[in-house]
């Protein structure tokens, strides 16, 4: 194993210290890409119209459930600092 400068050791460790090597990436015409795009696109799982409006609504209740929760919690904060200021004077 190797010691670095930074301290770290191992294979993985002393990645830092090492000079960027230049990473070569196939180049791939614009109508190769897009026909890669749809391929990929295919395999995507699109969610059904009942799915879309359940997390929707899924969604809007716990927003509301935590836009409550935080209000309490900002109220009861709220109430115990200004007890407090109020003991000062």
């Amino acid at each position: 194993m190797t010691r670095s400068p930074a301290g770290r050791t191992g294979p993985r460790g002393d990645f830092l210290s090492r000079s960027k090597a230049k990473r070569k990436v196939a180049k791939v015409s614009p109508g190769e890409f897009i026909r890669q795009v749809r391929v990929e696109t295919g395999k995507v799982h699109w969610p059904t119209r009942k799915e879309t409006i359940a997390t929707g609504i899924m969604v809007m209740i716990m927003t509301l459930m935590l836009a409550f929760f935080f209000f309490g919690t900002d109220a009861f904060f709220s109430s115990v600092v200004k007890y407090l200021l109020s003991l000062l004077g």
